[in-house]
């Protein structure tokens, strides 16, 4: 499968989000877990790549399985909308 540049912004900022689960990422893309984790790490420098693995091994919030709450989405007031991210490998 061969991804946009959009796409693949997009799929690094729905990796990064705490609440977007890689179920989400697998339906809107068709990318397992583990194709993502592949993406991140050939689109993001190193350091930033193991920053981002440490954070969401094991969150509970990145597995529709592990979650808690029923139904319903979550946004905070205070949170701002990321558009057009870009994660350089430099």
């Amino acid at each position: 499968m061969i991804l946009t540049e959009v796409e693949i912004d997009r799929i690094i900022e729905m990796a990064w989000e705490d609440r977007t689960t890689f179920e989400a990422i697998r339906f809107q893309f068709g990318l397992k877990e583990q194709e993502v984790i592949a993406l991140m790490r050939k689109e993001m420098k190193p350091t930033s790549f193991k920053l981002w693995r440490k954070r969401v091994q094991g969150r509970k919030t990145k597995h529709e399985k592990l979650r808690v709450f029923e139904k319903g989405r979550f946004k905070c007031s205070r949170q701002k909308q990321i558009t057009h991210n870009k994660i350089s490998k430099r």
